[in-house]
């Protein structure tokens, strides 16, 4: 694709939201919007789009970020107990034979998240918004809402 150094090719390095969107444009995969958002505490800023974005049959949303390395795609957002914000979280790393939602559940590969809890305030984060063809709400549908 041209944005990398010679060297990056067959590395075992890593790429971040901005390069996954251009991968996405370049190889036909769905289109991906990207949103920066300079500190994790900004993201409770960014709900709304987030939610209008999953309401409107949006895809998952790849998060990467400067401080916080751990990678994330989300799949849902919801208002949960004491009006606390929660993201539904897959990590991306998670391969094989498809398991049943509590056994992934178990495992920690996918659950709901407080915002509060799961960014870092203090890191920069840039999200890529995929669009899909799956109906409005399908994932999130899937899994239980966070409880008391």
């Amino acid at each position: 694709m041209g944005d990398k150094p010679p060297g990056f090719r067959d590395s075992r390095n890593w790429i971040g939201c901005v390069e996954a969107s251009l991968c996405l444009e370049h190889f036909g995969g769905p289109q991906g919007r990207l949103c920066h958002v300079p500190r994790g505490a900004g993201l409770l800023e960014e709900l709304e789009r987030l939610y209008s974005h999953f309401k409107e049959g949006g895809g998952p949303v790849m998060v990467g970020g400067d401080a916080d390395a751990q990678s994330k795609a989300l799949l849902g957002v919801c208002e949960g107990p004491a009006r606390e914000a929660y993201v539904l979280i897959l990590d991306p790393h998670y391969w094989g034979t498809l398991k049943s939602r509590s056994e992934l559940q178990a495992a920690g590969w996918v659950g709901w998240r407080k915002v509060s809890s799961v960014f870092d305030s203090n890191s920069f984060y840039n999200l890529c918004l995929t669009r899909n063809n799956l109906t409005p709400h399908t994932l999130p549908a899937l899994w239980d809402r966070p409880r008391n």
